[in-house]
Protein backbone atom coordinates (compact mmCIF):
# COMPACT_ATOMS: atom_id res chain seq x y z
CA UNK A 1 0.00 0.00 0.00
CA UNK A 2 1.57 3.27 -1.10
CA UNK A 3 1.87 6.02 1.80
CA UNK A 4 -0.15 8.80 0.86
CA UNK A 5 2.84 11.18 2.50
CA UNK A 6 4.91 9.53 -0.72
CA UNK A 7 5.24 11.85 -3.99
CA UNK A 8 3.84 10.95 -7.30
CA UNK A 9 6.98 10.88 -8.95
CA UNK A 10 8.46 8.33 -5.61
CA UNK A 11 4.99 6.30 -6.08
CA UNK A 12 6.21 5.38 -9.49
CA UNK A 13 9.60 4.92 -8.78
CA UNK A 14 8.67 2.53 -6.57
CA UNK A 15 6.07 0.88 -8.09
CA UNK A 16 8.80 0.57 -11.57
CA UNK A 17 11.65 -0.85 -9.37
CA UNK A 18 8.92 -3.76 -8.18
CA UNK A 19 7.94 -4.81 -11.38
CA UNK A 20 11.29 -4.88 -12.91
CA UNK A 21 12.44 -6.46 -10.29
CA UNK A 22 9.67 -9.00 -10.77
CA UNK A 23 9.71 -9.32 -14.75
CA UNK A 24 12.41 -7.52 -15.88
CA UNK A 25 13.14 -4.64 -17.96
CA UNK A 26 11.03 -6.33 -21.08
CA UNK A 27 8.20 -7.93 -19.06
CA UNK A 28 6.41 -4.60 -17.12
CA UNK A 29 4.75 -2.00 -19.17
CA UNK A 30 4.42 1.77 -18.51
CA UNK A 31 0.42 1.15 -18.15
CA UNK A 32 1.18 -1.77 -15.59
CA UNK A 33 3.73 0.52 -13.20
CA UNK A 34 1.49 3.44 -13.41
CA UNK A 35 -1.80 1.74 -12.42
CA UNK A 36 0.22 -0.23 -9.59
CA UNK A 37 1.38 3.27 -8.35
CA UNK A 38 -2.22 4.22 -7.87
CA UNK A 39 -2.32 6.49 -10.37
CA UNK A 40 -5.38 6.65 -13.16
CA UNK A 41 -3.20 8.84 -15.76
CA UNK A 42 -1.48 6.18 -17.70
CA UNK A 43 0.47 8.96 -19.50
CA UNK A 44 1.88 9.85 -16.02
CA UNK A 45 5.14 7.65 -16.39
CA UNK A 46 5.85 9.40 -19.30
CA UNK A 47 5.43 12.86 -18.47
CA UNK A 48 7.14 12.76 -15.56
CA UNK A 49 10.14 10.34 -16.70
CA UNK A 50 9.78 10.58 -20.46
CA UNK A 51 10.42 6.74 -20.81
CA UNK A 52 11.04 3.31 -19.91
CA UNK A 53 15.08 4.03 -19.66
CA UNK A 54 14.66 7.09 -18.26
CA UNK A 55 12.48 5.41 -14.97
CA UNK A 56 15.58 2.89 -14.99
CA UNK A 57 17.66 5.74 -14.63
CA UNK A 58 15.60 7.24 -11.74
CA UNK A 59 15.64 4.32 -9.71
CA UNK A 60 19.17 4.57 -10.08
CA UNK A 61 19.58 7.72 -8.66
CA UNK A 62 16.30 7.17 -5.87
CA UNK A 63 18.62 4.39 -4.52
CA UNK A 64 22.33 5.03 -4.88
CA UNK A 65 22.68 8.48 -3.60
CA UNK A 66 21.65 7.25 -0.22
CA UNK A 67 23.75 3.89 -0.56
CA UNK A 68 26.68 6.33 -1.24
CA UNK A 69 26.42 8.33 1.29
CA UNK A 70 26.48 5.74 3.68
CA UNK A 71 29.45 4.17 1.48
CA UNK A 72 31.43 7.32 2.47
CA UNK A 73 30.11 7.36 5.87
CA UNK A 74 31.32 3.96 6.30
CA UNK A 75 34.90 4.91 4.81
CA UNK A 76 35.27 8.03 6.80
CA UNK A 77 34.39 5.58 9.92
CA UNK A 78 36.72 2.70 9.55
CA UNK A 79 39.20 4.48 7.04
CA UNK A 80 39.91 1.10 5.09
CA UNK A 81 43.56 -0.04 4.33
CA UNK A 82 43.09 -4.07 3.80
CA UNK A 83 41.08 -5.66 1.20
CA UNK A 84 38.58 -7.28 3.85
CA UNK A 85 37.43 -3.70 4.43
CA UNK A 86 37.09 -2.16 1.42
CA UNK A 87 34.77 -4.71 0.56
CA UNK A 88 32.79 -4.16 3.79
CA UNK A 89 32.68 -0.55 3.02
CA UNK A 90 31.38 -1.13 -0.10
CA UNK A 91 28.88 -4.18 0.40
CA UNK A 92 27.25 -3.15 3.37
CA UNK A 93 24.93 -0.72 2.31
CA UNK A 94 23.75 -2.82 -0.23
CA UNK A 95 23.20 -6.06 1.84
CA UNK A 96 21.52 -3.42 4.64
CA UNK A 97 19.18 -2.06 1.86
CA UNK A 98 17.93 -5.26 1.08
CA UNK A 99 16.63 -5.71 4.74
CA UNK A 100 14.27 -2.79 4.25
CA UNK A 101 10.85 -3.53 4.47
CA UNK A 102 9.21 -3.55 1.04
CA UNK A 103 12.61 -3.58 -1.09
CA UNK A 104 12.99 -4.75 -4.16
CA UNK A 105 16.40 -2.93 -4.99
CA UNK A 106 18.51 -5.64 -5.00
CA UNK A 107 16.40 -7.94 -7.28
CA UNK A 108 15.99 -5.00 -9.67
CA UNK A 109 20.11 -4.77 -10.47
CA UNK A 110 20.12 -8.26 -10.68
CA UNK A 111 17.58 -8.26 -13.63
CA UNK A 112 19.49 -5.78 -15.23
CA UNK A 113 22.94 -8.20 -14.58
CA UNK A 114 20.81 -11.38 -15.85
CA UNK A 115 20.08 -9.23 -19.35
CA UNK A 116 23.78 -7.50 -19.74
CA UNK A 117 21.86 -4.25 -19.34
CA UNK A 118 24.97 -2.06 -18.65
CA UNK A 119 24.09 0.97 -21.18
CA UNK A 120 21.83 1.89 -17.49
CA UNK A 121 24.96 2.72 -15.72
CA UNK A 122 26.41 4.40 -18.76
CA UNK A 123 23.29 7.42 -18.60
CA UNK A 124 24.27 7.83 -14.88
CA UNK A 125 26.03 10.81 -13.72
CA UNK A 126 29.85 10.55 -12.82
CA UNK A 127 29.11 11.98 -9.33
CA UNK A 128 27.28 8.56 -8.55
CA UNK A 129 29.46 6.36 -9.67
CA UNK A 130 32.36 7.84 -7.92
CA UNK A 131 32.51 6.19 -4.61
CA UNK A 132 32.11 2.28 -6.86
CA UNK A 133 35.32 3.97 -9.33
CA UNK A 134 37.16 4.64 -6.23
CA UNK A 135 36.68 0.85 -4.73
CA UNK A 136 37.97 -0.23 -7.68
CA UNK A 137 41.29 1.31 -7.54
CA UNK A 138 41.53 0.82 -3.91
CA UNK A 139 40.95 -2.86 -4.51
CA UNK A 140 42.89 -2.92 -7.56
CA UNK A 141 46.05 -1.58 -5.57
CA UNK A 142 45.52 -4.53 -3.18
CA UNK A 143 45.41 -7.08 -6.11
CA UNK A 144 48.60 -5.88 -7.63
CA UNK A 145 49.82 -10.14 -7.83
CA UNK A 146 46.83 -10.68 -10.21
CA UNK A 147 47.32 -9.80 -13.67
CA UNK A 148 44.68 -7.80 -15.81
CA UNK A 149 42.21 -7.91 -17.74
CA UNK A 150 41.55 -10.70 -14.62
CA UNK A 151 41.81 -7.93 -11.61
CA UNK A 152 38.96 -6.26 -13.26
CA UNK A 153 37.36 -9.25 -13.74
CA UNK A 154 37.63 -10.50 -10.78
CA UNK A 155 36.31 -7.36 -8.81
CA UNK A 156 33.29 -7.10 -11.23
CA UNK A 157 32.06 -10.47 -10.49
CA UNK A 158 32.84 -10.10 -6.53
CA UNK A 159 30.70 -7.10 -6.85
CA UNK A 160 27.61 -9.27 -8.65
CA UNK A 161 27.68 -12.07 -6.54
CA UNK A 162 27.06 -9.96 -3.69
CA UNK A 163 23.93 -8.26 -5.42
CA UNK A 164 22.51 -12.09 -6.49
CA UNK A 165 23.49 -13.18 -2.82
CA UNK A 166 21.91 -9.89 -1.13
CA UNK A 167 18.45 -10.23 -4.15
CA UNK A 168 18.31 -13.63 -3.11
CA UNK A 169 18.10 -13.27 0.40
CA UNK A 170 15.71 -9.76 -0.47
CA UNK A 171 13.47 -12.20 -1.92
CA UNK A 172 13.29 -15.08 0.65
CA UNK A 173 12.44 -12.08 2.93
CA UNK A 174 9.51 -11.22 0.99
CA UNK A 175 8.25 -15.06 0.66
CA UNK A 176 8.74 -14.96 4.62
CA UNK A 177 11.16 -17.97 4.07
CA UNK A 178 14.02 -18.26 6.91
CA UNK A 179 17.31 -16.65 6.38
CA UNK A 180 20.40 -16.13 8.76
CA UNK A 181 20.79 -13.59 10.59
CA UNK A 182 22.13 -10.94 8.80
CA UNK A 183 25.34 -10.68 10.59
CA UNK A 184 26.18 -14.40 9.72
CA UNK A 185 25.09 -13.89 6.22
CA UNK A 186 27.37 -10.58 5.79
CA UNK A 187 30.56 -12.10 7.33
CA UNK A 188 30.03 -15.07 5.01
CA UNK A 189 29.50 -13.25 2.04
CA UNK A 190 32.50 -11.32 2.67
CA UNK A 191 34.43 -14.06 4.04
CA UNK A 192 33.50 -15.39 0.32
CA UNK A 193 34.33 -12.42 -1.88
CA UNK A 194 37.61 -11.79 -0.40
CA UNK A 195 38.34 -15.13 -0.51
CA UNK A 196 37.79 -15.24 -4.37
CA UNK A 197 39.97 -11.91 -5.18
CA UNK A 198 42.72 -13.08 -3.04
CA UNK A 199 42.90 -16.64 -5.08
CA UNK A 200 46.30 -17.27 -6.67
CA UNK A 201 46.21 -17.73 -10.45
CA UNK A 202 46.67 -20.70 -11.68
CA UNK A 203 49.52 -21.72 -14.22
CA UNK A 204 46.39 -22.93 -16.14
CA UNK A 205 44.46 -19.44 -16.02
CA UNK A 206 48.01 -18.22 -16.78
CA UNK A 207 48.56 -20.01 -19.90
CA UNK A 208 45.12 -19.79 -21.22
CA UNK A 209 45.48 -16.06 -20.96
CA UNK A 210 48.60 -15.90 -22.95
CA UNK A 211 47.44 -17.66 -25.82
CA UNK A 212 44.33 -15.62 -26.00
CA UNK A 213 43.97 -12.61 -27.71
CA UNK A 214 42.27 -8.86 -26.57
CA UNK A 215 39.49 -9.67 -24.70
CA UNK A 216 35.97 -7.76 -24.99
CA UNK A 217 34.85 -7.83 -21.62
CA UNK A 218 31.12 -7.89 -20.75
CA UNK A 219 31.10 -6.96 -17.11
CA UNK A 220 28.20 -7.10 -14.85
CA UNK A 221 26.16 -4.23 -13.22
CA UNK A 222 27.18 -3.64 -9.81
CA UNK A 223 26.51 0.14 -9.39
Amino acid sequence: MVQPSVSVKEQIILAAERHFAERGLGGASLRQISAAAGNGNNTAVQYHFGSKEGLVQAIFEYRLRALNERRCALVAERRPDDLRSWVECHVVPVLEQGEREGSHYLSFVAKLQQHGRRDVLERLGPELLAPTRLFRERVGALLADVPEPLRGHRIAHAMAFSVQAGAEREQSRARDEPVLPFAVHLGDLVDGLVGFLRAPVSEVTVSALETTGPLGLALPVHP
